[in-house]
């Protein structure tokens, strides 16, 4: 089996999503039978990075929209005959669907959160939705979600969780550098982790800024560490001074890969209450560190605690639910990594994705 790959990012890329499709295609890459996978990525940010065998990464490709174009018509015109294409983003469709339409293969679209919540507004995309042949969701509500508006036989899908390498994480002490940085010593520290971005203002970084002021009556002890940086960093900064808060918030900004674990160590509680995640993986991350999490009922971050199982979920609307909420995960001691988190793993997300493929291929790869 020979796969071309069309994503925003994978190898050589950082967040979430990147993180996502460099599990999927090292697992697909394990596929009994697969052969070669060929990735066009849309961005590349670092060129120093490992793949798999039988990957290849169309480095080249990266980085220009000229440059994706010419490598996505050298892929379907002078590359190899492939039995399957995999499309990473919504935006990709049209040149996926093409290159599935080229060799008369099946479609696979993945993806990922709110941007598949609802019709993208782009014609062309929303019209050619309707004509993948079937699509591999993060979570259960995006899958939902998508259906609600896509027109697909709900058949066509599945859902795929994060994976996280648990040994990768790990409980430990707060690094005593970290905590004299942040002037962070002596305090119980509520954190979230995330981009700060202006038009995705779902992280529920709002929410627990506003339950601040209550908290501190009752404990003046706490602190609230916000990792990440983006466009609304600034109103987020000056909401907290509006609040009376700013001295018991701080804004870390974006920290290294090298030290989100350190950072993840720091907190005595990890919050976010967001109203928009896909998944939510920073929620597996944290559990991983052993540091207990409070969710949200309303995305897919319950998704990542198993509805309750692994940690707290609350209604983000509900100050008094969050607020009881956090109390009592203070009340928890940190250092304990949920036996539950284990549903996770790397090895269990690739037999499912091996599941799904089977499907897929039983069905439509060979017939081609």
């Amino acid at each position: 089996m020979k796969v071309l790959t069309l994503v925003t990012e994978a190898f050589g890329g950082f967040g979430g999503i990147a993180k996502y499709n460099q599990d999927f295609l090292a697992a697909l890459a394990d596929y009994p039978g697969c052969e070669k996978i060929t990735v066009l990525p849309r961005l590349v940010r670092t060129p120093d990075f490992h793949t798999p065998a039988r990957i290849r990464i169309v480095g080249e490709a990266a980085n220009k929209k000229w440059r994706y174009l010419l490598g996505w018509l050298r892929a379907i015109v002078a590359g190899p005959t492939c039995n399957l294409v995999v499309c990473g983003h919504l935006n990709l469709l049209p040149l996926a669907f093409v290159a599935s339409r080229r060799w008369r293969v099946p479609l696979v679209l993945l993806i990922y959160g709110i941007d598949a919540w609802a019709p993208t507004g782009r014609r062309l995309t929303d019209i050619l939705v309707r004509r993948a042949d079937y699509f591999i969701s993060i979570s259960e509500i995006t899958r939902q979600k998508f259906l609600a508006w896509a027109g697909l036989d709900a058949a066509r899908g599945f859902v795929l969780h994060n994976a996280i390498d648990i040994n990768g994480f790990g409980p430990g002490p707060k690094r005593p550098d970290l905590l004299q940085r942040y002037g962070l010593d002596g305090k119980r520290v509520l954190m979230t982790l995330g981009r700060l971005s202006a038009d995705e203002r779902y992280k529920g970084v709002d929410e627990v800024l506003e339950a601040m002021p209550e908290m501190l009556r009752r404990r003046s002890d706490l602190a609230y560490l916000v990792v990440g940086s983006g466009s609304d960093l600034p109103r987020l900064q000056r909401k907290a001074r509006d609040l009376g808060v700013d001295r018991d918030v701080v804004f870390a900004g974006s920290v290294p890969e090298s030290e989100k674990v350190d950072h993840y160590r720091l907190a005595d509680v990890y919050v976010m209450p967001s109203s928009g995640e896909g998944f939510g993986f920073v929620f597996l991350e944290a559990m991983a560190c052993g540091i207990p999490v409070v969710a949200s009922t309303r995305d897919g971050s319950c998704e990542a605690v198993r509805g309750g199982e692994l940690g707290a979920v609350v209604d983000p609307e509900n100050r008094k639910e969050l607020v009881a909420a956090i109390f009592d995960a203070l009340g928890r001691s940190r250092g304990t990594v949920p036996s539950g988190l284990e549903f996770f793993s790397y090895e269990r997300f690739r037999q499912r994705l091996h599941g799904i493929i089977d499907e897929i291929t039983s069905h439509r790869i060979g017939a081609s």
